[in-house]
């Protein structure tokens, strides 16, 4: 297991182990955050753990282009049973994402010191938010990485069923317009499986990056 120093700097990829696991140790500062992300890695771990940094293999992908909207999705949205807006409210996307309680997980993966690491790169243009609202109340939200050409998603939730699907699809037309080429969603979920992503081999990942 690679052990990070101070230096803002990251093993070869090769190094990565079966499970994924390329490093630990190291900060959230925005240098290396952003040095992770340009580089297919990613921060994931617990609060009483140290900084695990991830790359798996195979990588959970979207293509804009594959994106599955179901019939009744593509109702919800010609009735507009939701507002989307961008980059409006992060700080309560990303504490809502901490919060939300999601089945088999004992306990957060967002830290409170990933919420400030994040809030900074929202700060500095990086992170972005997708905001779903009912009657002024906030009722879904995606944040994640915005490298221009492939966005890399951290988390979403929704208080309201289909509520972050509606999101996220708005999210994807959005990219899409704007010359996004991949989306990044890291791990297989059956939820992101449904909307057309699917797991490709890393290198292939790696290649638009």
């Amino acid at each position: 297991m690679y052990l990070l120093t101070d230096e803002i700097a990251f093993p070869s990829i090769e190094e990565t182990s079966p499970e994924g696991i390329l490093a630990i140790g190291g900060d959230l500062q925005p240098e290396r955050l952003l040095l992770a992300y340009k580089n297919g890695i990613f921060p994931w771990y617990s609060e009483d753990e140290p900084i695990i940094w991830w790359s798996p293999d195979p990588r959970m992908v979207l293509f804009p282009d594959d994106l599955k909207v179901s019939k009744s999705m593509k109702k919800l949205i010609r009735r507009e049973a939701f507002t989307v807006t961008y980059n409006k409210a992060f700080r309560h996307v990303i504490r809502a994402c901490a919060l939300i309680e999601r089945p088999g997980q004992d306990d957060t993966w967002i830290t409170s010191e990933m919420e400030d690491a994040y809030i900074k790169l929202h700060e500095m243009g990086y992170a972005t938010s997708v905001e779903v609202w009912r009657d002024n109340m906030l009722v879904g939200g995606i944040y994640g990485i915005n490298l221009g050409h492939v966005f890399c998603g951290e988390s979403m939730f929704s208080f309201e069923s289909n509520a972050s699907k509606y999101g996220f699809i708005y999210l994807i037309e959005k990219l899409k317009a704007n010359g996004c080429q991949l989306v990044d969603c890291q791990m297989y979920t059956n939820h992101l499986a449904s909307l057309g992503a699917y797991e490709v081999p890393r290198e292939v990942f790696l290649s638009y990056l």
